[in-house]
């Protein structure tokens, strides 16, 4: 009787909360049983309205681009919803349902990025006198709308064109799939520990975890000074176990089942590798080109020349500082009488590095946790984007529904104390409900066309997700330096989405920018994190208010620079190997996928691979995420980030005058023009010139230093 109510209450259309007109989505109602009915009900509306569309579309905004832009966003903001709780309170039921209608969605987006008259129309407006009179932004939208459309399949005949829907179809199922694996290996893998000494080493916090986590799976007498505790493979507790724990058995257990990860049993990612590889390259051929990375390339600044030439220039920098680092470790690890220095493995890198890291700089980055609690690290953030921004943020939790109790509440206003934007912050990691890592989304995008109750314009809105340790006892969140410089780097992203001054939602903040250019705002506000000023106003003792000692500072400082080279030589590897396998692998040929990680990681690591490593197989960005072809993004858009930073630099980190200036430069042309300008001349229009690589290697320390009279 039960199952029969709520399925009744889930086929109620009026009463359901996807389907409700809202400022704010209602996170806190919508459950399993929603999804089908609204996104089938959304699917039918959307369709008739695109009908409609396609009878009466004239190459004009108000009859082509506005009607558009209300169909493309409708659905987005519903999906949205959805994909969201997927991500941050996953359900065998949620999953299920998203199955279910996700082919239908998909359908729709094909039919509506296939539309003949849609594409016939901007190519009118493409061709028409009015053509000068647009603005910028406009004529970006007209021209990525003529791109998007081709690549979309628009200009195939009828039987190629439904093979490219069936192909298109069937990657969006491999790609959900893949990412439910990665997260059903992660929650599988336990281990209980009863013996205090075989994990000696680990530092209180990751004790507290573990024991918390032991808790929660039946142990209610768990303890973090006595156990039993249970260790898993999400990143806090891992991290913990890679850095800290002395039993090397241990570590060793724990690193192969992380890098072997969805690669066996009913979870084995490796098909489903192979085939979203073979029909990403049959859908490149239909489209014409010659791979699957010509295709990611169509739509970013760069050409798979230019990104291969940028790994290669960074290769070569850090390879001789990453050798280095790897015989300081050696060396070091030989001095503390360790019997595996000569033969250093996986899962000891990160274990000696940390004790190396700490002998050098005396910085233990546990230590340092009390320095780092969530509220002040939050304070300070706020406190610099109103430095260089001009902005004011207040808390304003209870506006909103949220999905988590945790979840925070946040409205942005200008220096006249106007709202312009709102974001959520989901700070702390649940492994049995969220999925791994840091991220964020949009809600709803600013749009003039979608202002609603009498307002110029609808007001963005974003997420923020991150995976930090969750507070313990009364103790609140406290972080390592590195959770820090995620916080930083989210918030990057969620400014420009919030601060973007387009008023055409098609390309409003984050939207319609090349990807590759998109880490820009995200990886330059990691920069921050190591400016006195602004470290120090974060760096308090939670107990007992006191600043961060000076001479930390200067260690945290120095210690930037440590193992640039092998960190660099890692992102090198991803970039290479994502590119490697959208270039030149032949699917079911004589190379396997992980030949070719192992080819390519020969060239960028120092320790190749283990033979065994499986880490394709949980590698979402590329395979689930929007990251195919696309990795080397993050050191295309760092090379973006160190340049910008050096125009504060240059202006001088001191001067606060000279900063707010900047900062207001910044705001008005990397943070404000959103899509509506090719990246590229929003640089040169923020930075007077074109980007070079030189600071991010100054940065890095990668540089051969001049000296100077």
């Amino acid at each position: 009787m039960a199952a029969a109510t709520a399925a009744s209450l889930g086929e109620d259309i009026q009463g359901n909360p996807l389907l409700q007109d809202f400022e704010f989505p209602p996170f806190d109602a919508v459950e399993a049983m929603h999804v089908r009915p609204a996104i089938r009900a959304l699917l039918k509306t959307l369709e008739s309205d695109l009908e409609d569309l396609e009878r009466t579309v004239e190459p004009s905004w108000p009859k082509l681009v506005e009607p558009l832009e209300k169909i493309v966003d409708r659905l987005s903001v519903v999906w949205g919803i959805v994909n969201h709780l997927k991500s941050v309170k996953d359900t065998a039921e949620l999953r299920a349902a998203i199955e279910d209608v996700q082919p239908e969605k998909v359908k729709f987006q094909l039919r509506l990025g296939q539309s003949k008259p849609i594409y016939n129309a901007f190519k009118a407006i493409r061709e028409s006198p009015d053509w000068q009179t647009l603005s910028e932004a406009q004529k970006r939208i007209v021209e990525s709308h003529i791109r998007d459309a081709v690549l979309n399949g628009v200009s195939l005949e009828d039987d190629k064109r439904d093979q490219f829907n069936k192909i298109e179809q069937e990657l969006e199922r491999l790609s959900q799939k893949f990412e439910e694996n990665v997260l059903d290996a992660t929650k599988k893998f336990e281990k209980l520990i009863t013996d205090k000494k075989e994990i000696d080493g680990l530092p209180a916090t990751a004790r507290g975890l573990a024991a918390e986590t032991a808790k929660s799976k039946g142990h209610e007498n768990a303890t973090p000074e006595d156990g039993p505790w249970i260790l898993t493979l999400d990143g806090p507790s891992f991290l913990s176990v890679m850095q800290h724990a002395k039993n090397r058995a241990l570590r060793e257990e724990v690193y192969c089942s992380f890098v072997t990860r969805a690669s066996s049993g009913d979870l084995d990612n490796t098909p489903i590798i192979d085939q979203i590889l073979k029909l990403r390259l049959e859908k490149a051929k239909l489209l014409n080109y010659n791979n699957y990375a010509e295709v990611s390339m169509a739509v970013k600044m760069a050409t798979v020349d230019k990104a291969e030439e940028l790994l290669e220039k960074l290769c070569s920098a850090s390879w001789n500082p990453a050798v280095q680092d790897m015989e300081d470790l050696k060396s070091y690890s030989k001095s503390q009488g360790a019997f595996e220095a000569d033969s250093l493995n996986h899962w000891d890198i990160n274990f000696w590095s940390e004790r190396l890291r700490e002998s050098k700089y005396s910085i233990n980055e546990e230590e340092l946790r009390p320095y780092f609690s969530l509220p002040k690290v939050m304070d300070g953030l706020f406190n610099l984007a109103n430095a260089l921004f001009g902005i004011v943020i207040e808390p304003a939790d209870g506006l909103a529904p949220v999905w988590n109790k945790d979840v925070r509440f946040y409205c942005v206003k200008d220096s006249s104390g106007t709202p312009i934007a709102y974001f959520y912050f989901d700070p702390y990691s649940r492994p049995s409900e969220k999925k791994g890592g840091a991220w964020m989304d949009e809600v709803v995008s600013r749009s003039r066309v979608l202002s609603h109750n009498g307002s110029a314009v609808r007001l963005p809105i974003a997420h923020m997700i991150c995976n930090q340790t969750p507070p313990v006892g009364d103790k609140p969140s406290l972080m390592t330096f590195h959770e820090v410089e995620t916080v930083f780097h989210e918030f990057g992203h969620a400014l420009q989405h919030m601060l973007t001054k387009q008023d055409e939602g098609l390309v409003a903040g984050i939207r319609g920018i090349e990807w590759d250019a998109v880490e820009l705002p995200s990886q330059f506000m990691e920069n921050w994190c190591y400016h006195r000023d602004t470290l120090m106003s974060i760096a308090k003792h939670y107990q007992t208010g006191e600043s961060l000692p000076e001479d930390v500072y200067l260690k945290l400082l120095s210690a930037r620079t440590f193992r640039a080279g092998s960190l660099s030589l890692r992102q090198i590897r991803f970039a290479s190997v994502d590119l490697e396998l959208h270039t030149k692998y032949t699917p079911g040929g004589s190379e396997s996928i992980y030949d070719v990680d192992q080819r390519v990681s020969r060239r960028t690591q120092v320790i190749p691979p283990l033979p065994e490593d499986r880490f394709l197989c949980s590698f979402s960005h590329i395979f689930a995420g929007g990251y195919a072809a696309g990795y080397y993004s993050y050191k295309w858009a760092e090379v973006l980030s160190a340049d910008a930073f050096s125009a504060f630099e240059d202006a001088g980190l001191d001067d606060s005058k000279a900063v707010k200036e900047t900062g207001r430069k910044f705001r008005e042309t990397i943070l404000a023009l959103g899509g509506g300008k090719a990246p590229l001349e929003v640089f040169i229009e923020f930075r007077g010139r074109a980007p070079s690589p030189e600071a991010l290697l100054r940065h890095n320390g990668l540089l051969p230093v001049t000296a100077t009279a």
